[in-house]
């Protein structure tokens, strides 16, 4: 079933979201792009305020645009699993463990494959890892950040 060029695709069974998260920046993330932002007010002051408040009002569009078109999703339908720009078919995917704390420091540090694909925020702690069974992919697991990983995890089970 297809849909005609310039239509919405057709929410077929094999398409229907089980879940979805947004790997949003943190709120102190926000407040730093804003400080950044408006210290620009201070480079442009000598030659006027008027000046020095748009540059400002220009890289915080700037800034707010890159955080918000940077920010990757994870989404899990009954076929796929996508994270970031990556998508795999979850006929390939093994089991899928989340962790938190000192464990979670710990997969996105010393226990970390080189191979691994991986999604990982620095403002969000816990980390969800899919092993990867697909036999002509060198990737062992991926590794991703989620602010709620055992929804994730019982939705990869699922």
């Amino acid at each position: 079933m297809s849909s005609e060029p310039g239509e919405a695709p057709r929410n077929t069974p094999d398409q229907a979201v089980l879940y979805e998260e947004r790997l949003w920046p943190s709120p102190w993330i926000w407040l730093i792009a804003a400080g950044f932002s408006s210290a620009t007010i201070v480079m442009f002051a000598p030659i006027s305020m008027e000046v020095g408040f748009g540059a400002a009002a220009v890289v915080a569009a700037i800034v707010f645009t890159l955080l918000f078109t940077s920010t990757p999703r994870i989404t899990v339908t009954p076929t796929t699993l996508t994270v970031g720009r990556a998508t795999i078919e979850r006929r390939y995917l093994g089991t899928a463990e989340w962790f938190t704390g000192d464990d979670a420091t710990y997969q996105r540090g010393r226990g970390l494959n080189g191979l691994a694909y991986l999604c990982i925020r620095g403002w969000i702690s816990p980390v969800v890892r899919v092993e990867v069974l697909d036999p002509d992919d060198r990737t062992p697991y991926w590794l991703a950040s989620s602010r709620t990983p055992e929804r994730l995890v019982a939705a990869l089970e699922g």
